[in-house]
């Protein structure tokens, strides 16, 4: 208990120096009008930790009731351990269930929509996801959807690519069973989605999505390829890092009229930090040896906790520009298929598309709150010793480079099949992204994504 007040003490110190007016900005004591936020919330997954706690999810199902559950996953691991073990489990529970298999990788709003389709057929009373984002995210989406029937797949798609809409039904238990270090989708209350007509990435931000259960079992991670956990594992920190330097919550605008429409993404508050400064610190000792090294249990665990971490972190504060640059990355890929990924179709991964442009987003950034880059950098164990306010941008850059570098991150977007000339389009995919794009804490217009987009084409 000691331990985690000191942990707070630190993070609110933190907070308070690196916010102007801390925790009293736009606090008003004579009027309930506010241009700003003045409040923050914490909302989370329940999370159950260890190795072999996947076989208590019949269980689960059976105290939740189910009389019907729904698995999804995907076509590569329905072959694989993880989803035989929840199979197993549901069977040893006597609880019935039906399989969906054709989630895709990195899904789409066709995707989406083909498993909203099953849900809505198969009645079901339980989700259960077993998978990485793609998997658990759609699985969401499955869940929302089938939840209300009536409702179109862009009312809850985040504005303004969609309508944005307030989550206000009932949905049904979900547990999450992630088999990937990255996403920390187990933990948030985004789904994330290939909106095709668009060409880009879009999603649906909402408390209400957050899985119920998120079952977090080190065995799992034995089975990931190594592209696929220098990618996941990549995503974490940027998870956490854009986090971290989001823009203050007191300072977002507007301030919502009801408490029931404020944001999932409220930008950086001092809870938030304290879980992104332990996803940092992990990373940054373990990443390495997790992707090289499929039996390192320890390391990979680690990054195991590391993912969840984030997802808490930044499920409640936001992701900002890495993620809003990596949407059309996403979405215009030409031919690229990345290595370990069973998939036929082109696919540039989640978490190297956010990545490929961090050194040059936060080389830019680094002038909006120079202490949070600089003491980032020194959790990823980078040497801040006499390093200048004016170079802190320079520094967590270089920082976030080295470890691109030791995993094997291809050299900038360059290496994916992009072209300057591809770089209006990248641009015009990204400026839609506001739900994310709005945390950056400097303002980011259309000129300086081009500018960001042009120095990621060659990295090294």
């Amino acid at each position: 208990m000691a331990y985690r007040r000191r942990l707070f003490n630190q993070a609110f110190s933190a907070w308070n120096k690196a916010s102007p007016n801390g925790f009293f900005k736009n606090v008003s004591t004579t009027s309930n009008v506010r241009s700003k936020e003045y409040a923050f919330e914490m909302a989370c997954s329940s999370v159950r930790y260890g190795a072999g706690c996947t076989t208590e999810v019949g269980l689960d199902c059976q105290n939740f009731r189910a009389k019907k559950v729904c698995v999804m996953t995907d076509s590569n691991l329905i072959k694989l351990p993880p989803v035989k073990t929840v199979l197993d489990s549901l069977d040893r529970a006597n609880v019935p269930y039906e399989i969906y298999d054709r989630v895709r990788v990195e899904p789409t709003d066709v995707s989406f929509n083909d498993a909203i389709d099953f849900a809505k057929k198969g009645d079901f009373d339980v989700f259960v996801a077993v998978g990485g984002g793609s998997v658990i995210d759609t699985c969401k989406a499955a869940n929302l959807y089938s939840t209300n029937p009536k409702a179109e797949l862009l009312d809850y798609v985040n504005a303004p690519v969609g309508k944005g809409l307030p989550v206000t039904h009932d949905l049904k238990p979900l547990i999450a069973v992630t088999t990937t270090a990255g996403t920390g989708s187990e933990t948030t209350g985004v789904a994330v989605f290939d909106y095709l007509p668009l060409k880009s990435k879009t999603g649906i931000g909402s408390r209400a999505i957050r899985p119920t259960l998120g079952i977090v079992d080190p065995l799992h991670l034995k089975y990931m390829p190594e592209r696929v956990a220098a990618y996941s594992g990549i995503d974490v920190l940027c998870h956490a890092l854009e986090s971290y330097t989001a823009l203050p919550y007191n300072e977002r605008s507007p301030c919502p009229e009801n408490p029931n429409l404020r944001p999932a993404y409220q930008g950086s508050n001092p809870m938030s930090d304290i879980w992104c400064e332990h996803a940092l610190r992990i990373t940054s000792k373990y990443i390495k040896r997790a992707v090289y090294d499929n039996d390192d249990m320890e390391a990979r665990s680690a990054m195991h906790h590391a993912s969840s971490y984030a997802g808490i972190g930044f499920g409640n504060s936001g992701c900002h520009a890495c993620h809003g640059l990596s949407y059309s990355i996403s979405g215009l890929v030409k031919d690229y298929k990345a290595k370990g990924y069973t998939d036929e179709h082109p696919l540039i991964p989640h978490g190297l598309t956010v990545t490929i442009t961090a050194p040059a987003l936060f080389d830019w950034t680094g002038v909006a709150c120079p202490e949070r880059h600089i003491r980032a950098a020194e959790m990823l164990g980078r040497d801040v010793t006499n390093v200048k306010r004016d170079d802190a941008g320079k520094v967590l850059s270089e920082t976030v480079l080295n470890i691109m570098n030791e995993i094997g991150v291809p050299n900038g977007l360059g290496s994916l099949g992009y072209t300057s000339q591809d770089v209006p389009g990248l641009v015009k995919g990204a400026i839609p992204q506001q739900r994310v794009l709005k945390l950056t804490p400097r303002k980011i217009e259309a000129d300086h994504m081009a500018e960001i987009y042009e120095k990621s084409m060659s990295i090294y």
